[in-house]
């Protein structure tokens, strides 16, 4: 999706890669979001991110706080014929600024270089089915709850 110019630098990380610090905020980061804002209580650590095939990836703002983080997951891991994308948070202060569809955007580039002529499958929040739609994902299920949350699963459309 050319239209969207990056505004950022991106890092690609194993679990082994990142630092201490790195870990640390992209926990609180996905505990702000997910448990604090959208009172969603689940058990966040699951082992897949420290999977060999992880790769994280996240981007710090100016001030040094990490603004924007999503997983990748090995086909096997989450959904057994497709790798997946998924955690996909940009921080409060940083959304409206088309961060969300940089990072989505990355993350596909990545994927493409992990797992070339496969499909992504995601499980995306109902109301975020156009934002995916935009970068080429098609629903493939109807809504589901998951903690809670209306979901849809969709795929990547080749």
């Amino acid at each position: 999706m050319s239209e969207f110019q990056p505004l950022t630098s991106w890092q690609v990380k194993t679990f082994n890669q990142l630092s201490l610090n790195e870990l640390y905020d992209a926990l609180k980061l996905r505990i702000d979001v997910f448990v604090v804002e959208q009172t969603c209580y689940y058990p966040d650590l699951d082992d897949l991110d420290r999977h060999p095939e992880t790769r994280h990836i996240f981007s710090y703002n100016g001030k040094g706080e990490m603004v924007a983080y999503l997983r990748i997951l090995a086909k096997g891991l989450c959904y057994q014929e497709h790798p997946s994308i998924g955690r996909v948070i940009i921080a409060e202060q940083a959304r409206g600024k088309g961060l969300a569809h940089q990072l989505i955007q990355k993350s596909l580039e990545v994927c493409s270089g992990l797992f070339p002529h496969q499909i992504i499958k995601i499980s995306a929040q109902e109301h975020l089915e156009q934002f995916y739609n935009h970068h080429g994902f098609k629903k493939c299920s109807d809504m589901y709850l998951e903690d809670g949350i209306p979901h849809i699963s969709m795929l990547q459309t080749p």
